[in-house]
């Protein structure tokens, strides 16, 4: 009895194939998923700069709350993250209300990522990543200052007082 061989030329290309794909593809969605993430982290920070600054340069507390919350939306939006909700928490230290004096704002925006190219089979929802981002705003960093003697003239300018400059 003679054992016919079997010609095996080109499974080893085969078998590489198969097991390229298997791998690629995991990690092709797990590359996708970090640039996802770090979109919208971008974004959260961003967002969380923002409503700091709409927060302090609104006239009086319920007023920054609210256009705290329009600027996270606007920049989550204008960063292109979609699907991304804002929720915007805000306080103040020594407490409210916090447009006064020496008042430091804190402004938290949080939010999340779906990742990408997941079905919703797997898990019922569409998997996500939370993101969160938190920036401090003193109240009177972005408020203009008045001169010494808190006067100006109609241009803005600050008016001359008749006072002696004390300089040495």
């Amino acid at each position: 009895m003679t054992r016919r061989r079997r010609d095996e030329r080109g499974s080893g290309l085969v078998e590489f194939v198969w097991l390229g794909i298997i791998l690629i593809v995991p990690l092709l969605w797990i590359v996708l998923s970090v640039f996802e993430v770090q979109r919208g982290a971008f974004a959260v920070s961003a967002a969380a700069r923002a409503a700091g600054r709409a927060y302090a340069l609104a006239p009086n507390d319920q007023e920054g709350r609210a256009r705290a919350q329009a600027v996270a939306d606007l920049t989550l939006k204008d960063q292109g993250s979609p699907g991304m909700v804002a929720k915007v928490v805000s306080s103040c230290d020594p407490g409210p209300p916090c447009h006064q004096g020496t008042s430091v704002v804190t402004v938290t925006v949080t939010s999340g990522v779906d990742l990408p190219l997941l079905p919703e089979i797997i898990g019922g929802d569409r998997p996500s990543f939370a993101l969160s981002a938190t920036h401090r705003v003193p109240i009177g960093q972005y408020v203009q200052s008045g001169t010494a003697s808190g006067e100006e003239d109609q241009d803005g300018e600050p008016k001359p007082t008749d006072e002696p400059d004390e300089t040495p």
